[in-house]
């Protein structure tokens, strides 16, 4: 997650999934998966070009094939291939494409999603299918270039959202939601496609990922995507909504045409799929949710037509806030809330290349914090797995009570000297934070509140006797004091790693009371074993992790 000021480094949330993915530069990425979307997207700066809603190179599809087609304005038609031609590799039965065939499947490929996006490519794309063992080589060394600053301002920031304990440095549970499941990837810098291949001897090539990156290409020929990014990490989520929802619509459409019209190459066996790993679920429910939402919300843009129009104008004008993706036709635009600097001064705001370390969590990183133990045997879940997985659906409902009041927030990590002198994940316990959030209604504050209150509990916090709203956590990976105060409909959550540090991290917290707002009470619905969740992770697994999406940070 980034900061809302305009700052080179990776700021919270982010900090990890950038430093997977960055080619040069800092930026926030795009990163999720999807039952059917199955790749991953680099997004990064292209030529500008006039806005594609009043573009001549819009043109329907031919009814009547003309004689003399062009790849730049024919649509379905690429340097010589139409979507709909026949190849040699058509009658094979894995996936595997010698170096002399890839063109043809690549140039097919391109014209098929030309055919079902309406919109031509303006230049070629090169593709190269790699094995896993290739891949990883290369996203190991992507986790190397973190400072320290960055490295503590991500553990914090995960810390604050209970996904990552101080046990634990951020980065590897990011990394291994990645390692073994990332099936391709666009870089932007040098124009490829790379495909990754489980199948070390005769690595294959899976069409339906490969027609996924070929859409974020046309994205980024075609809509100067670098003007799209966002200032804190939910915004550019949002952002992603847009841009990964178009993306698996046309994916969605493009696996449906494989089953009924097309001929299309699919790995065989398990070939073109990773493994699942030892998943952070905090952290991938956080990374999912422009997969989950996305195509809703493109399909919204659509109903407003006609055809592919509005989703083509929305480029020019897309989502600031994963709410607005989650509730597709709402007014989401965020409220200001800033988080001053009231600390004493033993206590100061941790700084970036200057800059205050500070980022929006946003509706969908609060869905993830409710919803990351739905999954866990020996801990009770805010959000339930039956209302998170839809009654076992395998789909995700990123749309909860606890949260969909959402309405602006802002959490700035707080740092001191033992927390800069300490090193690794374990400096998280030293700093602290002051979490601000502002909420449509007073009734949405006080389910936040409540809910906030049942995760506390499901970590052990315990009431501090004549303290106001103040809480313990005595042990864990997640001990400290925390501190809740309501204005209104803004509640500030302060950290701190004791009770007397409260008032030094913010100024009048912790005060001398009786708990007016803090319910320190588990819920009621209890997820044993692991209930419904397995049912429904299975079902998405199966389909899902198997094709993570990770995007590459924009400069």
């Amino acid at each position: 997650m980034r900061s809302t000021s305009a700052r080179s480094s990776v700021a919270l949330l982010a900090v990890v999934l950038a430093a997977v993915l960055v080619t040069g530069g800092v930026a926030g990425p795009v990163v999720a998966t999807t039952p059917t979307a199955d790749s991953s997207s680099a997004i990064d700066a292209s030529p500008a070009t006039e806005s594609i809603a009043a573009s001549s190179a819009v043109t329907e599809p031919q009814a009547d094939r003309p004689a003399d087609p062009s790849t730049e304005d024919t649509v379905g038609y690429v340097e010589g291939y139409w979507y709909d031609d026949e190849l040699p590799v058509d009658d094979r039965s894995d996936a595997v494409v010698d170096e002399s065939e890839l063109d043809a499947v690549v140039y097919r490929s391109m014209a098929r999603v030309e055919r079902i996006r309406n919109l031509t490519f303006e230049d070629g794309v090169d593709v190269d299918v790699v094995t896993r063992s290739e891949y990883q080589e290369t996203n190991d060394d992507r986790f190397t270039n973190v400072t320290d600053a960055d490295r503590l301002e991500g553990n914090v920031g995960y810390e604050a959202l209970f996904m990552v304990d101080r046990d634990t440095d951020a980065m590897n549970s990011t990394k291994s939601v990645y390692g073994g499941s990332v099936a391709g990837y666009y870089d932007p810098e040098t124009d490829e496609i790379v495909i990754v291949s489980n199948n070390p001897e005769t690595p294959e090539l899976d069409e339906l990922t490969l027609g996924h990156e070929l859409v974020h290409a046309l994205q980024d020929q075609r809509f100067d995507l670098e003007s799209l990014e966002g200032t804190t990490q939910d915004s550019d989520t949002g952002i992603s909504g847009l841009v990964e929802g178009d993306a698996s619509h046309v994916e969605n459409e493009y696996e449906r045409r494989c089953r009924t019209d097309w001929d299309c190459l699919t790995p065989s066996g398990s070939g073109g799929q990773g493994g699942v790993g030892d998943v952070n679920w905090g952290i991938y429910f956080s990374i999912y949710q422009p997969y989950s939402d996305g195509p809703d919300y493109v399909d919204h843009l659509r109903e407003q037509g006609p055809g592919w129009s509005a989703v083509n104008a929305a480029y020019d004008d897309p989502p600031t806030t994963t709410s607005a993706v989650i509730h597709p036709g709402t007014d989401r635009e965020p409220a200001t809330v800033s988080v001053p600097d009231r600390s004493s001064e033993d206590w100061r705001q941790l700084r970036i290349d200057g800059e205050v370390a500070n980022d929006t969590v946003g509706e969908a990183g609060m869905v993830a914090m409710f919803a990351a133990d739905t999954v866990d045997r020996n801990r009770e879940s805010v959000i339930s797995a039956d209302d998170f997985f839809r009654g076992g659906t395998g789909e995700y409902d990123y749309d909860q009570p606890a949260t969909d009041g959402w309405a602006g927030d802002e959490l700035v990590v707080y740092t001191n000297d033992d927390a800069d002198a300490a090193s690794g994940p374990g400096a998280a316990g030293d700093a602290g934070y002051v979490w601000r959030t502002q909420w449509d209604t007073v009734d949405d504050t006080e389910q936040f509140v409540d809910a906030y209150g049942q995760l506390l509990a499901t970590h052990g916090a315990e009431s501090v006797e004549d303290r106001q709203d103040t809480a313990v956590i005595e042990d864990g990976g997640y001990a400290g004091a925390y501190y809740l105060e309501r204005d209104g409909r803004t509640v500030t959550i302060v950290r701190a790693p004791s009770v007397a540090e409260l008032p030094n991290v913010e100024a009048g917290a912790a005060p001398a009371g009786e708990n007016e707002l803090l319910t320190l009470e588990e819920g009621a619905e209890t997820v044993p074993g692991f209930g419904v969740g397995v049912a429904a992770i299975a079902l998405a697994l199966a389909a899902v992790v198997a094709r993570v999406a990770a995007g590459h940070g924009r400069n």
